[in-house]
């Protein structure tokens, strides 16, 4: 028995260090966006099941007067934390790496398995630390998701833009024909999508003047963008437009189904199959945000300025071209001296941003008023969502109508 229990931990200490080997000569962004993913999965679960488990540690609160509810966004939280710890502290450390040459570049790329038992180490301490600790990173945890949504909203803006750009850029009329229709499906889906609403969120028989004006200021932003980009002394395109208008009207979707479950204005009554679909989809959203971040904010100019570049290694590189050069490296050899092609500090930050964001998506915004069966449910969730409409509205405004208020001033 000893031996084959030994044969066993042989194995798997075998297995660990070869996947980690492999993640390390690939990209340590995979590996990085696994332990991401790790994270949602047991705070999903926690939270469905570690309630009453939590009730048993005697120096979590364990009084009576706690529901269920309050326990679930406990778990959730202290997974966050310990996920959040562990990013923002690789962020300090990798603070100025410039160049390859660097002895971070190396932490940053190897020392998988190390990682994996501190990440593991973190998650578990977090379950250790005091309430108070905990009421204070859920306060705090509002202010990082709300910063990581802005991030979300920029890079939307810094695509749609690199989009039209890079298709304008051909200069052949095929290309204007697939702008134009890429155009107009959009907007049509913005206006589709905000009838369906108004069927959805405003039945009949009921004062919804709030949810009224909500879809009708969606729709008036979608028409404000058209005016504005198509303007004659605004360097605008309706491609930028469309696909913002249609962003929109899907931020104000996800805004109304988090109205609570009981209130008759909505029409979905937020069931908990529409519950599910929304968090996967909100998940799904995170996780490709979060690595849509990590790839293209570490070098992008909108955050960082001048991006990492060289005349043979930059930002500018194709994703996979970039990919497989990362993960190039001879043992016993000296690499050359070129710079990094995005910056480590801040790809760990955007994961532990996106960290406290999964946590308020889970837990409703430390909302604990509505049914434990339902996630991200709330009045809380319903404004976020209203102001992150509206923000993304008014930074696409602002693109536009900036170099116009600041001519002498450039901007990219």
């Amino acid at each position: 028995m000893s031996c084959c229990v030994s044969c066993c931990a042989s194995l798997t200490c075998g297995l660990c260090t070869s996947v980690a080997s492999g993640i390390s000569q690939k990209s340590a962004r995979i590996g990085y966006c696994f332990l991401f993913g790790a994270s949602l999965i047991l705070s999903w679960i926690l939270r469905e099941v570690g309630a009453p488990l939590l009730e048993k540690l005697p120096w979590i609160d364990s009084s009576d007067s706690q529901t269920k509810e309050w326990y679930q966004v406990q778990a959730v939280l202290r997974v966050s934390l310990g996920n959040c710890l562990f990013f923002s502290i690789l962020a300090l450390i990798m603070i100025g790496v410039k160049d390859q040459n660097d002895r971070r570049d190396s932490w940053h790329h190897g020392g998988w398995t190390v990682k994996m038992v501190i990440w593991l180490l973190f998650v578990i301490l977090s379950f250790f630390i005091p309430d108070v600790i905990i009421l204070a990173y859920g306060f705090v945890s509002k202010f990082g998701a709300g910063f990581f949504l802005l991030i979300q909203v920029i890079l939307l803006l810094d695509f749609t833009h690199n989009w039209n750009d890079a298709w304008v850029a051909k200069d052949e009329q095929k290309w204007y024909i697939a702008l134009l229709v890429v155009s107009i499906a959009c907007y049509i889906g913005a206006y589709v999508l905000s009838g369906l609403l108004f069927i959805w969120f405003d039945p009949s028989g009921y004062d919804c003047g709030l949810n009224v004006f909500f879809l009708v200021m969606t729709m008036i932003l979608a028409f404000v963008f058209a005016i504005i980009a198509l303007h004659p002394q605004v360097n605008g395109s309706l491609l930028p437009a469309s696909v913002i208008s249609l962003y929109c009207a899907y931020v104000c979707y996800t805004g109304l189904s988090s109205e609570p479950h009981n209130y008759e204005c909505n029409g979905l009554n937020k069931s908990r199959a529409v519950s599910t679909g929304t968090l996967v989809l909100g998940m799904l959203t995170t996780v490709l945000s979060v690595l849509y971040s990590a790839l293209r904010a570490g070098s992008s100019t909108a955050f960082l300025g001048t991006p990492p570049s060289s005349p043979k290694s930059g930002g500018n590189k194709p994703l996979l071209e970039a990919e497989l050069e990362e993960g190039k490296s001879k043992k016993g050899e000296e690499k050359e001296s070129k710079p990094v092609s995005y910056s480590y500090s801040f790809f760990h930050l955007i994961f532990a941003l996106a960290s406290m964001y999964s946590a308020m998506l889970l837990s409703g915004w430390t909302s604990t008023s509505d049914s434990s069966d339902l996630i991200d449910v709330g009045w809380t969730s319903v404004w976020v969502r209203i102001g992150t409409e509206w923000a993304t509205a008014g930074l696409y405004i602002w693109t536009l109508v900036a170099p116009l208020l600041f001519p002498d001033r450039e901007f990219a």
